[in-house]
C-alpha cells in the first residue's frame, strides 16, 4: 500500500536548496492567498531572511476577498515587503484588443500576465521568481504553461500536495490556509479538485505509485481505485508532457539543449 509520508530531510533539504541557489539575491513570491505560495514565501523567509522576500498579491475582480485578507495577513506575519497589484483594467484592455472570449484562454491570460509582473519586478529589482507549483500539479498538468509553470526555481515542486501540507504544518502556516479548499481563482466557483474531477489525497496515491513504476492495472488493484479514475491520472500525465519541457528541438549536434544537454 502507498502512503504519502514526508521525509525528516525534506525541509532542510529545502532550505539548503533555496540558499544555494539564490545566494546573495532576492526573491519575489506571488502570493494568491492559498496553501502553496505561503509554504514557499515562508520557507524562503526561513533560508534567507524576510529582508530578502518580496510577496505580491494580484487580484482580479473576481478573486475572493478571503484570499486577500489571507495573503495580506501571510505577508504580515511573515515581516515581509508585501504589494497589492490589481490585474483588471489589464485584463480588460487585452481581451478586447486580442478578442477574446473563450473563459479558459482569458483564465490563462491571467495566470500569464502575473508572471510577467512577477518577471519585471524581478529584471527591475535584481530579484528571482519563486515559483509555488508542486509536484502533483506539475505531473498532471495543472498549471498554466508559462505562466504559473514559469519560474527561477520551484522549492515546493518535488512534494505532492498531501506532502505539502504536512510540511506546513512543520513550518507554522496557519491551520486556516492548510485546511483551506485548493482553488486557482481563475473561475468564479473553481476548486482544483473540482476542475480536475479528483481528490489530492486520491491523486497523490496515484502519482507516487507512477513514480514507482507501477503499471495502471496494478496500481487499481493495489490502491482499490477504479481502473477508469487510474487511466485518467495516467493519460493526463501524458497529454501535458508537453508543459513539463521547455523546448522541443530535433536533434542535430551531439548534445542537444534540453534533451542530452542538461544544465
Amino acid at each position: 500500500m502507498v502512503q504519502i509520508t514526508l521525509p525528516d530531510y525534506a525541509k532542510q533539504t529545502i532550505l539548503d536548496f533555496i540558499k544555494d541557489f539564490v545566494k546573495d539575491k532576492k526573491v519575489v513570491v506571488g502570493l494568491s492567498g492559498g496553501l502553496d505560495s505561503s509554504v514557499v514565501a515562508k520557507l524562503c523567509v526561513m533560508a534567507l531572511g524576510k529582508e530578502k522576500v518580496l510577496g505580491v498579491h494580484m487580484p482580479d475582480k473576481i478573486t475572493p476577498k478571503e484570499d486577500t485578507e489571507d495573503a495580506k495577513l501571510l505577508a504580515e506575519a511573515l515581516g515581509i515587503e508585501y504589494r497589492i497589484i490589481p490585474i483588471d483594467n489589464h485584463i480588460e484592455n487585452l481581451k478586447n484588443t486580442l478578442k477574446l472570449q473563450d473563459d479558459m484562454s482569458i483564465a490563462n491570460l491571467k495566470v500569464r500576465l502575473r508572471m510577467l509582473i512577477l518577471y519585471a519586478i524581478a529584471n527591475e529589482e535584481k530579484r528571482l521568481v519563486a515559483g509555488t507549483s508542486n509536484k502533483s500539479e506539475l505531473l498532471v498538468g495543472y498549471f498554466t504553461k508559462y505562466g504559473d509553470g514559469a519560474s527561477d526555481f520551484a522549492p515546493i515542486g518535488d512534494l505532492y500536495k498531501t506532502q505539502v501540507k504536512l510540511l506546513a504544518g512543520k513550518i507554522g502556516i496557519p491551520e486556516k490556509l492548510i485546511k483551506k479548499i485548493p482553488r486557482a481563482g481563475l473561475l468564479r466557483g473553481q476548486t482544483d479538485e473540482g476542475e480536475m474531477g479528483i481528490d489530492y489525497a486520491t491523486l497523490d496515491r496515484i502519482l507516487a505509485s507512477m513514480e514507482l513504476g507501477f503499471p495502471a492495472e496494478r496500481v487499481s488493484t493495489m490502491l482499490k481505485i477504479p481502473k477508469n479514475v487510474v487511466d485518467r491520472v495516467y493519460e493526463m500525465h501524458e497529454k501535458s508532457r508537453h508543459k513539463r519541457i521547455m523546448l522541443y528541438i530535433p536533434k542535430i549536434g551531439i548534445k542537444t539543449v534540453n534533451t542530452d544537454w542538461r544544465e
